[in-house]
């Protein structure tokens, strides 16, 4: 079994059953094909590859800036309801660095938990390119409902 179904399978099994259910993986994650590479609990930390597509260009031809949030938040998401009760983005900032095209291929997305404080978690990640070259830095904090 690869990594990436490893991780969804124990994401399924963390959130998937009991009363309430969520639809994971969300369907905009299996929409824009994320693969999970990697997941350390412990150390708070995922890393998951988007590629980047035509349907995802802005007019000047790079990876629409929504698009590279919907990878950090779509990164962020996952690893928040493996370490934490089913919570919600509460704010995500993203600065753009560098821009991603068809050329990139592929964009990945390294995210990490900083901190939690009662019921919000606080969270950063990078989007880079496959020579580790950093596209976006992300932060996000989460409120757990």
């Amino acid at each position: 079994m690869s990594i990436h179904d490893n991780i969804m399978q124990k994401i399924m099994l963390d959130v998937g059953d009991g009363e309430d259910k969520f639809l994971v993986p969300p369907p905009v994650f299996l929409t824009m094909q994320g693969e999970f590479l990697a997941l350390d609990l412990e150390a708070g930390t995922i890393k998951v590859r988007f590629p980047v597509l035509e349907a995802y260009l802005n007019p000047f031809g790079t990876m629409q800036g929504g698009m590279l949030a919907a990878a950090a938040d779509n990164t962020i998401g996952p690893l928040s309801f493996l370490i934490a009760p089913a919570n919600v983005t509460r704010k995500l900032e993203m600065k753009y660095s560098q821009p991603a095209t068809l050329e990139t291929a592929d964009i990945f997305v390294d995210a990490e938990l900083i901190d939690r404080q009662d019921r919000r978690l606080f969270f950063k990640a990078l989007v880079l390119d496959k020579g580790g070259q950093t596209l976006a830095k992300a932060k996000a904090t989460h409120w757990i409902i």
